[in-house]
């Protein structure tokens, strides 16, 4: 359970400092924790009376000290200390005593969850602050180029008030850039640019032939002064911002670079156009079946027997027949479950502007997923059925998974608002006990009936009402859902009621900040696709708090229960008020997701017939719910061991189980 916190003074008034976090639950660790808090406090008092060179020069004694080999530990009190001091200095910000807290659990190696407008930001500057200043760096891994570029800039003049560099790494950079960010004493960047710079300067190390040791860079930091050089100098502590966002949710794709193979190339693009154009012409149960569990598409014998009979080119025909199964069977999966505007858009190429590119939408954060592609050939799938350039899988030069990544790390730690629900596969994939910190304030979030109704048109309708009936007092509301095309619907839906609204989803994600920040003024209505990740907190104005606070409406349910939490998150923060309530209906995608194709046609087919609600129904929901969690942590527990086998394996014939990846 949660330590509870009393008298916890807001950081604006100044006897803050002498606030005492009372821990109900005396735990040994609870215990340190509250011994340590007290030594940070009494530094605070002292630190106050110097003025910025002394502060500085505090900071510059406290890395000689630990590149000395004095233990971090010792450490921690005074550091945090100056890193509140220079927080409250530089941006005016000072940490509060349950942000410390979160700095120790983060400095033990802890997955800290902490509620949406807690400080998350704030926060981490603490233990990226101690562990940089071992001289082998500190990187904060977030979900993308815009959180990791926004948190470094932001944080910047608390860390420069402590003489300590700050690099940022983004999408776009080349090898010196990084390679400059890198040698920073903290570096913002993102998982999947950590994950290819490791690859990248593991092959350049190959190709050099100077691969001598496990760990990258030998651990001495030193690079030769002639040709390509690494970018990386080692992997000492990785604090993960949005945890479960990026140690669970991606660990089912990992990390692939690709090696080119010209010969085939015409041949591949000729047949995925050829299974693309006859996707359509093949029947479910007749020509082919989907299992329940593994969402498999197999062609039955009737199914086969179309593909050898349909007209095919030259190309085409020299491909085997089992390529050629296996093709149908990926362009039919495609054309029936990977939907424009839902599961990924189509935009001009950054790169060439004249050819149109597919661009994945995140299904936990909303955002378009810049430079991700989808494997096993589905990306070009879709290339093919939307008839523009296909992009050729190219084969793997090198590979790596998320959870291998990170536990390369020997110190790993995360936040999060919403880890609990996967504390237990935290701890037992990368050892790192989840602890929840008690909010500065006591929430006073109020959770509604949830609503069910037969159909998603009579589910949106009811929504619309809902918003005309709160919008209509000057509360603001946010509503959230699964994809872009529900967020248009329901726009069209609240134009009908002359309701001025917003929409966030991934086609205008450039306002992103500026939408966010707005929602929550008096009138304001948005709907945003996810809420997870979006980094910019939502303040509301003064005088809807004495309203009743902002109102949040769940439209849907997502694969994690933690999404919905994500979203939930958004009113209530910082104790202010706030409600929230969830909608469902009869033909949502989960209850497809939880109970299979046969039980969902028949509960839609309930739902049609439906008039009104049937909120008694509810739970079904939430146990589809479960299921599909249940099945996706299968999933990552089974590449896991495959990986884990993987390894063991070409370690045991002198292969290098990053570089020398079978397809």
């Amino acid at each position: 359970m949660a330590p509870d916190v009393a008298n916890v003074r807001r950081s604006s008034d100044p006897s803050a400092g002498k606030s005492q976090l009372t821990l109900s639950n005396l735990r040994p660790r609870m215990v340190r924790w509250r011994r340590q808090l007290a030594r940070v406090n009494d530094f605070e008092p002292i630190l106050q009376k110097e003025d910025d060179a002394t502060i500085r020069k505090r900071s510059l004694a406290l890395r000689y000290r630990a590149m000395a080999g004095e233990k971090l530990s010792t450490l921690l009190p005074e550091g945090y200390a100056l890193c509140r001091e220079a927080g409250r200095r530089a941006l005016s910000m000072r940490h509060y005593d349950v942000q410390i807290v979160g700095g120790i659990a983060l400095f033990e190696g802890h997955i800290a969850e902490m509620q949406t407008g807690e400080g998350k930001t704030l926060t981490a500057t603490l233990p990226l602050y101690l562990h940089s200043l071992t001289g082998k760096g500190a990187h904060l891994a977030t979900v993308n180029d815009y959180l990791a570029k926004r948190d470094a800039e932001w944080m910047m003049p608390l860390f420069e008030m402590l003489g300590v560099s700050v690099g940022i790494i983004q999408t776009p950079d080349d090898q010196g850039a990084r390679r400059k960010s890198y040698s920073a004493a903290i570096t913002y960047g993102t998982a999947k640019e950590f994950g290819f710079d490791f690859l990248r300067d593991r092959l350049l190390l190959r190709a050099q032939n100077r691969m001598q040791t496990e760990m990258l860079g030998g651990g001495d930091g030193g690079f030769s002064d002639s040709g390509d050089q690494v970018v990386m100098r080692g992997m000492h502590f990785c604090l993960v911002d949005e945890a479960d966002s990026i140690l669970i949710d991606e660990a089912r794709t990992p990390l692939i670079i690709g090696s080119i193979e010209d010969n085939v190339r015409d041949q591949i693009i000729e047949t995925y156009s050829w299974a693309a154009d006859h996707a359509t012409d093949f029947e479910l149960d007749e020509h082919f079946e989907i299992d329940d569990e593994t969402k498999r598409y197999e062609l039955t014998a009737k199914g086969r027997s179309k593909v050898r009979a349909l007209p095919k080119s030259d190309l085409v025909r020299t491909m085997g027949l089992v390529d050629l199964y296996e093709y149908i069977e990926r362009s039919i999966k495609v054309h029936r479950e990977f939907l424009l505007n839902r599961q990924y858009v189509i935009r001009p190429s950054e790169k060439d502007p004249k050819i149109d590119e597919i661009v994945i939408v995140d299904e936990f954060t909303g955002r378009l997923a810049e430079g991700r592609k989808w494997r096993d050939g589905i990306h070009q799938a879709i290339e093919a059925k939307e008839k523009i350039e296909i992009s050729v899988p190219t084969g793997q030069a090198a590979r790596i998974t998320v959870q291998d990544l990170f536990l390369r790390y020997p110190h790993l730690a995360g936040m999060t608002g919403t880890a609990a629900t996967s504390a237990r596969e935290l701890a037992r994939i990368y050892r790192t006990p989840v602890v929840r910190v008690p909010t500065n304030r006591p929430p006073q979030r109020k959770q509604l009936t949830s609503r069910v109704f037969g159909t998603l048109q009579s589910k949106f309708e009811a929504i619309a009402k809902e918003v005309a009936e709160v919008h209509a007092t000057g509360r603001p509301v946010l509503i959230g859902t699964r994809s872009i095309d529900k967020s248009v619907l329901l726009s069209k839906l609240l134009d009908d009621l002359n309701i001025e609204h917003e929409v966030l989803n991934a086609n205008n994600v450039e306002r992103e900040a500026e939408i966010v920040a707005a929602a929550g003024g008096i009138g304001k209505v948005t709907v945003a696709t996810n809420m997870a990740g979006r980094g910019t907190d939502i303040k509301l104005a003064d005088e809807v708090e004495s309203l009743g606070g902002m109102h949040v409406i769940c439209t849907e349910l997502h694969d994690a229960a933690r999404i919905d939490r994500q979203l939930i998150g958004r009113c209530g923060r910082q104790g202010d008020r706030g409600s929230y309530r969830q909608y469902l209906s009869l033909d949502d995608d989960i209850l497809k997701g939880g109970f299979g194709q046969v039980k969902y046609d028949k509960l839609k087919s309930r739902g049609e017939a439906t008039s009104g609600s049937a909120d008694q129904l509810a739970n079904m929901f939430h146990r589809a719910q479960r299921k599909v969690e249940r099945r996706h942590f299968r999933d990552r527990m089974v590449l896991m061991h495959h990986e884990k086998e993987r390894k063991k394996m070409q370690r045991e014939i002198g292969q290098d189980p990053y570089l020398d990846t079978p397809d």
